[in-house]
């Protein structure tokens, strides 16, 4: 029943992408450029992706039990330090300068064309180089 589920949200999500035009990088970087042809109608998406989260939260502290699965998973609240911030900037930088971020550029993949494998590729890269130094990170001794 989870491989389903996780099936059918996915597919559910990547749709709403779809439709709301997160999966253009040209309409999101209209939406980050505000000093120029701003267009504001991703606000409403990112509203609306909020109004769900508070509700899903909200269910979550309600509940004890998720509807599909075994327990609810939150995130704790963590700490701002340095990997924090620069995975943000990383994030915010990628995002500005193709209009892409992970979940769209995925969704794209489906109509995309070089540009969106290029980013795909290089999005790829970059998590296998993280794990890399992690892992070397956590066997180092005195660490």
């Amino acid at each position: 029943m989870n491989i389903a589920t996780a099936l059918i949200a996915g597919l559910l999500f990547g749709a709403g992408l779809i439709l709301s035009g997160m999966s253009n990088p040209a309409k999101v970087l209209a939406f980050l450029d505000v000093g120029g042809t701003w267009d504001p109608s991703l606000l409403f998406v990112m509203l609306g992706a909020i109004l769900v989260a508070a509700l899903a939260f909200r269910f979550a502290r309600i509940h004890v039990r998720p509807l599909f699965g075994d327990r609810i998973h939150i995130p704790g609240a963590g700490r701002i330090d340095a990997p924090l911030l620069l995975g943000s900037t990383v994030f915010g930088v990628g995002w500005g300068l193709v209009g892409y971020c992970p979940g769209p550029a995925l969704t794209s993949l489906a109509v995309g064309g070089r540009s969106t494998l290029l980013f795909v590729a290089a999005m790829v890269a970059g998590m296998a180089i993280f794990e890399v130094i992690e892992r070397i990170r956590a066997h180092r001794p005195g660490e």
